[in-house]
């Protein structure tokens, strides 16, 4: 077990981890990397991930919703569909033999999202989001699900392809579509949690204080999406692609 002195890198990398994931994703690239550094297990990296993940989760999705940059109709209506998938999720076993594959396949995934973001320069700008059409509901549903079970059992980018189906396919702008992602992929993370709860791999007073930390950096992510604007989170959601891109591609 660490000594508590890790902490003292621990929580000011938990806070940075709450806001670049208020904003536009990708704290899971900062918290986990932190976890496996302290000497944690597997099994104890994604259970305290899980935890810590949830007040930062929680505190960004709050202030986006406060804020009307949620639609509260739609993410109501398909929160459900991501949760079923986020359980089931965590209790699959990835049919990937070769997890190096799997890591490569989600990463060129994620950089073909950053380019289709480069390329098309105004999406995400302004909203033009149709409504709850049998359209949104043919695009919303499938992917929530999948992308829930995604979450439930690997994780990295999961707030990075929310970000895309609600801006690419949905048509919302930057903002709103952070702040949808972030409340469903809350809901996602407290499923996993809650599988987690009695498993004894959390450790708790790892988990606690950067949990505070990520909630703390989590409320200024969130209050710096909303004041700036859609050009703001777009640019912040690119970084994170590229980040997120390479954190696949060198993780062992």
């Amino acid at each position: 077990m660490p000594d508590p002195s890790v902490l003292l890198f621990a929580l000011p990398l938990a806070f940075l981890a709450g806001f670049v994931d208020a904003i536009a994703g990708g704290g899971g690239i900062i918290t986990i990397p932190t976890l496996y550094f302290m000497g944690l297990s597997p099994a104890q990296v994604v259970a305290t991930n899980k935890l810590l993940a949830i007040f930062g989760g929680a505190t960004a999705s709050v202030q986006f919703w406060r804020k009307g940059h949620v639609d509260r109709a739609l993410i109501l209506r398909i929160a459900p569909v991501a949760l079923l998938g986020s359980t089931l999720g965590a209790r699959l076993v990835l049919g990937f033999d070769d997890d190096e594959l799997f890591r490569n396949i989600i990463a060129a995934l994620i950089l073909l999202v950053g380019v289709l973001v480069v390329t098309n320069r105004k999406l995400g700008l302004s909203g033009r989001y149709e409504g709850l059409t049998h359209r949104t509901f043919l695009i919303a549903l499938p992917a929530m699900f999948a992308i829930g079970v995604y979450d439930g059992f690997f994780g990295p980018g999961t707030g990075t392809f929310l970000m895309f189906v609600f801006v690419r396919f949905l048509y919302f702008d930057f903002v709103t579509g952070s702040g949808n992602a972030r409340v469903i992929n809350f809901l996602t993370n407290l499923a996993a949690f809650l599988a987690f709860l009695l498993s004894g791999a959390m450790v708790w007073w790892i988990g606690l204080p950067m949990g505070i930390a990520n909630a703390l950096g989590a409320a200024l992510g969130a209050r710096m999406a909303i004041l700036r604007g859609s050009t703001f989170v777009r640019v912040v959601y690119l970084g994170i692609v590229l980040l997120v891109v390479v954190r696949l591609l060198t993780a062992g």
